[in-house]
């Protein structure tokens, strides 16, 4: 089943309500879209949403810079989710509980954690409470937190396209790609099938351009930032 990428002009569906600390909504410029992550705007401007914490299991693989990925965690945080980080880079991911904040007694925000990419325990997700999984762990990242059970996402963040990641990236319910170099366009023809007009286009994209791709899915479109997002990832771009 493939993730539908959405403008607020065409939503057919309900999405839950969260609930998000009035402070983090302060910092960060939250989906329009309820229970939906934009992830960039289309050709005229409108804004792109995706349904990526929903009542499936949902893997996402993100093709690109640490700035993509960032992002995206972040409007999760924004629309309710619990975010955990597995990464082998913690120090890169220290913007996610900057963004969330202290508790009234001055404790870190429970709604992010940063750990080892190492099994752990996982807090229950539910539709109050979204999870999201990030793993941050290279090319080829082992499977270590799978969405199992609905609302749990898994974001897999992939810097480049590597031949023993074609497991992960084929079950990837949607993929979010930026610019890539001709060999790995045409390892991303090979995993995908794509035809030759595609490759040519993921080998073109500008450094703010995103591919999102999915069943039936091909969606080029422009990552957009809010300056409070600005003041925490610096401008829109490509790479780490």
């Amino acid at each position: 089943m493939s993730l539908r990428l959405r403008d607020p002009g065409r939503n057919t569906g309900v999405a839950p309500e969260f609930v998000v600390d009035p402070v983090l909504l302060d910092a960060i410029s939250p989906s329009g879209d309820r229970g939906g992550i934009v992830v960039g705007s289309g050709l005229k401007g409108e804004p792109l949403t995706i349904s990526a914490l929903r009542a499936t299991p949902t893997r996402i693989v993100l093709v690109g810079g640490l700035y993509l990925a960032r992002q995206v965690a972040l409007r999760a945080m924004a629309v309710g989710a619990w975010v955990t980080i597995a990464t082998g880079r913690p120090a890169a991911w220290q913007v996610l509980p900057k963004a969330a904040g202290n508790q009234p007694n001055g404790r870190p925000s429970p709604l992010v954690t940063i750990r080892r990419l190492s099994p752990v325990e996982l807090p229950r997700p539910s539709e109050d409470a979204p999870l999201l999984v990030v793993t941050d762990g290279g090319p080829t990242p082992q499977d270590l937190f799978p969405p199992r059970s609905p609302w749990h996402t898994t974001v897999y963040v992939l810097p480049y396209l590597h031949p023993q990641a074609t497991t992960i990236a084929n079950a990837a319910d949607v993929v979010l790609m930026q610019r890539l170099p001709a060999g790995q366009a045409e390892l991303a023809a090979r995993i995908w099938r794509l035809p030759p007009q595609m490759v040519r286009q993921l080998t073109t994209l500008k450094d703010d351009q995103v591919v999102a791709l999915g069943q039936n899915l091909w969606r080029p479109l422009r990552l957009v930032t809010t300056p409070k997002e600005q003041a925490l990832l610096g401008p829109v771009r490509r790479g780490d």
